[in-house]
């Protein structure tokens, strides 16, 4: 099982939980502030790029804070490039595992680099992309597989995610203008340098041959426990020995507990215990709790207590978000927030079943301010279908 990586509730702890709609995604701007500014110490320290990665979080009622902290963003294809180009400012990089031949014109023209994940994509689209005024990129698989769990390796055994770095050819260098090489996954330090002595060689390879290598997401710099200044001598020098121009694309980095996840218990029945029915489904809300799998962290939590299961309202056997300790049994009506929800459970919410989506807040912990930004409706769930 996967480990939450969140070091607390932090501020969340003073919020409010009733003022809210339930359930209800709440991104504290404070907290994601200081996020962004980290990152932006580092790029400036180190002279590196820093972009946000959009399939991360992509809460676009914030885009302006990205747009004073970061040289830009990343996008997977192309509604997340034209949600960039319309909401973020700065240079734009699009990754895609496969193009589509209606869409390749348009994502060239709203992108600065189109990076393709193979030979045979490039062969097909570069011509096309270089046309509509986009630097082109390869996508390289290091085939060091780094991460905790092996479905979100991009490095992992039969990964279609990159061409293989023993597959790489020389003469590919003439062709692209960098390459974006990515394994990790909310991690620090020390599998990045893993990653930058492994592909030591391929780097010394094309040393002044590419204007750019981007190094992806994965990165972890707002953790509290990151090493950060092991990161930027690490960035510098790999600037050094490629001439090129250095990038980072962290994801969960951006909004790492920035925010929160608010819900309501709507019933607790027995059965081997109590569980309760909450408002949150982890099949709809948190998908990755499923995915991965792992237990996210409650903020309402006590190391002595009940012990209860929480699992969502949709008629999946398996909506169980997990087995937590509260102080005592909660009462229908009782909010609970699950913390460090801002990154890949916004952008992953679902329907399925009917269940409603959470509502979209922003809170500024210094000011208590509270904006409720959007808040979904039957339109919201019959528009997807027809």
């Amino acid at each position: 099982m996967m480990e939450t990586k969140t070091a607390g509730p932090g501020a969340f702890a003073a919020l409010d939980l009733t003022r809210l709609p339930s359930p209800c995604f709440v991104v504290d701007e404070v907290r994601l502030e200081e996020n962004l500014a980290c990152l932006k110490q580092i790029a400036d320290a180190s002279g590196a790029q820093i972009l946000a990665a959009l399939k991360a979080f992509s809460m676009w009622e914030l885009a302006g804070l990205n747009s004073r902290y970061l040289a830009g963003s990343c996008a997977s294809g192309l509604w997340e490039a034209q949600l960039a180009r319309a909401h973020y400012g700065g240079l734009l990089s699009t990754f895609s595992p496969a193009y589509r031949e209606a869409e390749i014109d348009q994502i060239a023209d709203l992108s600065d680099h189109v990076i393709f994940n193979s030979p045979a994509q490039l062969d097909r689209f570069a011509g096309r992309a270089r046309a509509g005024g986009a630097e082109i990129g390869l996508r390289i698989n290091p085939e060091l597989p780094l991460g905790e769990v092996a479905k979100y390796d991009p490095a992992a055994a039969g990964s279609r995610l990159g061409l293989p770095v023993s597959h790489w050819q020389p003469e590919l260098a003439s062709r692209i203008d960098g390459l974006h090489i990515h394994s990790l996954c909310e991690q620090g330090l020390v599998p990045l340098q893993q990653l930058a002595a492994h592909i030591g060689p391929l780097l010394e390879t094309v040393a002044g041959q590419i204007k750019w290598i981007n190094l992806g997401g994965g990165h972890l710099i707002t953790r509290p426990d990151y090493d950060r200044d092991g990161l930027i001598t690490l960035l510098q020098e790999l600037a050094e020995q490629t001439a090129a121009q250095i990038m980072l694309e962290p994801g969960t980095a951006l909004a790492f507990d920035a925010g929160i996840l608010v819900g309501e218990v709507l019933d607790v029945m027995e059965n081997d215990g109590p569980v309760a029915i909450l408002d949150i489904s982890a099949t709809c809300h948190m998908p990755d709790v499923l995915e991965a799998p792992y237990r996210p962290a409650l903020m309402q939590e006590v190391a002595e207590g009940m012990e209860i299961s929480l699992g969502g309202p949709s008629c999946l056997a398996g909506d169980m978000i997990g087995r937590y300790r509260l102080a005592s049994r909660p009462a229908p009506g009782i909010r609970l927030a699950f913390l460090d929800q801002a990154h890949y459970s916004m952008v992953k919410t679902t329907t399925f079943n009917g269940v409603q989506l959470p509502a979209l807040a922003v809170w500024n912990s210094n000011t208590d301010d509270l904006r409720i930004i959007r808040e979904f409706t039957f339109e919201d769930f019959a528009g997807r279908l027809s």
